[in-house]
C-alpha cells in the first residue's frame, strides 16, 4: 500500500467514526435522557433519594409515600396515577 492510499484510508475511518457519533449525539438522544422527578410513586424501599424523614435511596416505608419519588421521563409523571412532580402533603 502507498503512503497516500493510508492517509486516505485513516481519512475515511475518521470521518466514520465522526459521523456515528454525531448520530448518537443527535437531538432526539438527547431529549430520551431528560428525567423529572417523580413523587407518590415509588414502591417500599424504591425511592430515588432522600425524602423529607429520611437521607437516603431506598428509604421509603411504605407503597406511594407521598414524600418519596423516583426519575421518570420528562413528561409521564402526569400520566402516572398519583404521581406529582411536587412533594405531596
Amino acid at each position: 500500500m502507498k503512503v497516500g492510499n493510508i492517509s486516505k484510508s485513516a481519512v475515511v475511518a475518521a470521518s466514520a467514526m465522526a459521523f456515528a457519533l454525531t448520530v448518537t449525539a443527535s437531538p432526539v438522544a438527547i431529549a430520551a435522557d431528560k428525567k423529572e422527578k417523580c413523587y407518590g410513586i415509588a414502591a417500599k424501599g424504591k425511592n430515588d433519594c432522600a425524602t423529607a424523614n429520611s437521607s437516603c435511596a431506598g428509604s421509603s416505608t411504605e407503597d406511594r409515600q407521598a414524600d418519596a419519588w423516583i426519575y421518570v421521563p420528562a413528561g409521564t409523571c402526569a400520566k402516572i396515577a398519583g404521581g406529582s412532580t411536587t412533594p405531596q402533603a
